[in-house]
């Protein structure tokens, strides 16, 4: 089960990772050629949000029951890198999205809405390249 999960979480990073790119991309292009807000715009925006927070409940489920995590073993970078670090960039990351889409989906004018998705996604996409355990760093695992 372990395995699958840490295989799905890790696969579907990829998907998540596209979906981001492209909303931020499309948001900040929309925003700055002052174009209109589509329901092809909203549909992506939609999916990306539904795929960071797929991703967040496979890591959550991940950081109970995976090796990896052991709250009492700090001064290991390893360990305190998926107890500490990881989780808590992606959350924030996670956080920020949401609040994007949320706001996007109160404001009046298409501008704003574009303007609110590009800088809260863009935010979150940082965060969470930030955070991933890419196999050049120390505590990196593999590429999928």
């Amino acid at each position: 089960m372990y395995s699958g999960l840490v295989h799905a979480h890790s696969g579907l990073r990829w998907i998540a990772l596209i979906l981001l790119l492209a909303a931020v991309v499309t948001a900040i292009s929309k925003w700055q050629g002052r174009s209109g807000y589509t329901d092809g715009n909203r549909k992506l925006y939609l999916f990306t949000l539904i795929s960071v927070h797929t991703q967040l409940i496979l890591g959550l489920i991940l950081l109970f029951i995976s090796p990896k995590v052991n709250f009492s073993l700090m001064s290991d970078k390893l360990y305190r890198f998926y107890s500490v670090e990881h989780t808590t960039g992606m959350l924030i990351a996670i956080v920020l999205i949401t609040i994007g889409y949320s706001r996007s989906k109160r404001a009046s004018d298409a501008i704003t809405k574009q303007r609110l998705v590009g800088i809260f996604y863009g935010l979150g996409l940082l965060l969470i390249l930030a955070s991933i355990p890419w196999p050049f760093r120390i505590v990196g695992a593999n590429w999928f």
